[in-house]
């Protein structure tokens, strides 16, 4: 009986230190569970730096290289038009012939004006001879006393003096009827109404028998006779919005495609940089030079042009889903020591599948790849390298 005891004894003293130690292996399991769950793994990627380069698409217009309204330089009547929309003209090519009936008798007035003149003038020349002659005469004869009077002598130079002075005036009367005639003349010739240079009629707005004149001070009551147009070589005008203006160089070759084209890509070379921001649309107007010799684009077009952004100095770069926005803040969540902190940030351009920010981040800082406001700062978390990212050396 008595050995029954102790065995009895013995077994409650062994259940109990089972017990005992069952509940502390489950005790410590939980708490290591309950840690796990309140330190989670967080995917990071490091912020990297490297040059923006990429291109993005900005409208566009073509406009012809040269363009010119033409009118005619004197009120006339349209005899004859040669040209019409669509014609190809050469530089001097006569586009055009007036008529003005007034201008022959204009014409005839001043070259008889003219001639008139140069005869007062030949007269006054001839006049000016003799009485040059005559006070030589006198002059010479003075020599020996008492054959001429002194005040002869004197009449006679002033003669000469006046004679001299007719002439004068005469061959300025002269050259003004000369250059009068040469103005009526001139005058005729603007009946003939001529190409300013190679380009194409783009628009006529005259026909034989209207009455044309020169362009009035108000230009929107002035219709030319017919527009004329540079397209060998067009400019593509592109305003470059104030972000996109940094680091552009003149020589650089933009690609640009056109809706008549949809499957050809055609190239422009930047020419003209205006260097100033129109404050009303923040952009700055860009003037490609782009050669046309087989006519196949038109000025009016608008392309779409791959413009090519470039920042001058490398920027930071993180993953596009990294960046985090709320009502309150734009933000990365940084991993620093195992805990996260907010990094306030502002965004520019994407490039693939990074994102440009700016602010309180270096190189090299670990950013979660995913930024949420619910990873709170000072989370301590267990940070791990995204698969895309390379291990740093020292891990």
């Amino acid at each position: 009986m008595m050995r029954f005891r102790i065995c009895l004894s013995l077994f409650v003293s062994a259940a109990a230190c089972w017990c005992a130690s069952c509940g502390t292996n489950s005790e410590s399991s939980t708490k290591a569970q309950a840690s796990a769950t309140t330190t989670p793994t967080v995917e990071v990627a490091k912020v990297v730096s490297k040059k923006l380069s990429i291109t993005t698409r900005l409208p566009g217009e073509l406009q012809a290289y040269e363009a010119v309204a033409v009118f005619p330089k004197v009120t006339a009547y349209v005899d004859l038009i040669s040209v019409d929309r669509g014609t190809r003209v050469r530089s001097g090519q006569v586009m055009a012939r007036l008529a003005a009936p007034e201008l022959p008798a204009q014409r005839a007035e001043a070259q008889s004006k003219l001639q008139a003149a140069e005869a007062q003038r030949a007269e006054a020349e001839a006049k000016l001879a003799s009485d040059q002659s005559t006070f030589d005469r006198l002059k010479n004869a003075s020599g020996t006393p008492g054959v001429v009077a002194g005040n002869d002598l004197e009449v006679a130079q002033r003669a000469v003096d006046a004679d001299r002075a007719k002439v004068e005036a005469m061959r300025g009367s002269a050259e003004a009827a000369k250059s009068a005639l040469k103005s009526v003349t001139e005058i005729e010739g603007y009946l003939e109404v001529r190409a300013p240079f190679d380009g194409l009629v783009t628009e006529r707005n005259v026909h034989p028998g209207s009455l044309v004149g020169p362009a009035t001070a108000n230009p929107a009551s002035s219709i030319p006779m017919v527009r004329v147009e540079k397209i060998s070589k067009l400019r593509l005008v592109v305003p470059v919005p104030e972000k996109y203006a940094a680091d552009m160089n003149v020589g650089t070759k933009v690609e640009f495609s056109v809706p008549a084209f949809p499957s050809q890509t055609f190239t422009g070379t930047v020419a003209r940089i205006a260097h100033s921001v129109d404050v009303k649309t923040r952009t700055m107007p860009v003037e490609l030079d782009v050669e046309n010799a087989d006519g196949r684009l038109s000025a009016g077009m608008f392309p779409e042009v791959l413009w090519p952004v470039k920042r001058p100095d490398p920027t930071l770069f993180v993953p596009i889903p990294a960046v985090a926005r709320t009502t309150e803040a734009t933000f990365v969540v940084r991993i620093r020591n195992g805990s996260s902190e907010w990094a306030n940030v502002s965004t520019g351009e994407v490039d693939g599948k990074l994102v440009e920010v700016f602010g309180d981040v270096h190189e090299g800082d670990e950013v979660a790849v995913r930024g949420t406001d619910e990873l709170r700062p000072g989370t301590r978390v267990n940070a791990q390298l995204a698969a895309s990212e390379p291990p740093h050396p020292s891990k």
